[in-house]
């Protein structure tokens, strides 16, 4: 059993992932965010969805900033760059990879 807020906490401005699930096409992993004040970008090569588990966080798809807070979930398709601008404080997110 595991519990996904059992965690080592990453150094400020920085980020720790660990996959929970790995099955066919669907990856599960925690992300930890610790007070990150320096943009972080991304592009998947798989679908993604998201989820806040606890915590803020802006994230920017396509020039449009979503304010997520805890219980916020947000579908990022494949190969579509996506920006993390900054989290307050700590954030726990459950990634979904598809594909």
């Amino acid at each position: 059993m595991t519990n996904i807020f059992d965690y080592e906490l990453p150094q400020p401005d920085s980020e720790s992932f660990k996959t929970l699930l790995k099955e066919k096409k669907v990856e599960i992993k925690r992300v930890i965010s610790n007070t990150l004040k320096t943009s972080q970008t991304f592009v998947e090569e798989r679908d993604e969805w998201v989820v806040v588990l606890k915590g803020c966080a802006k994230l920017e798809i396509n020039g449009i900033v979503h304010k997520l807070k805890s219980g916020d979930s947000l579908f990022i398709a494949a190969n579509t760059k996506h920006t993390l601008l900054k989290t307050k404080k700590v954030v726990v997110w459950l990634s979904v990879y598809i594909g």
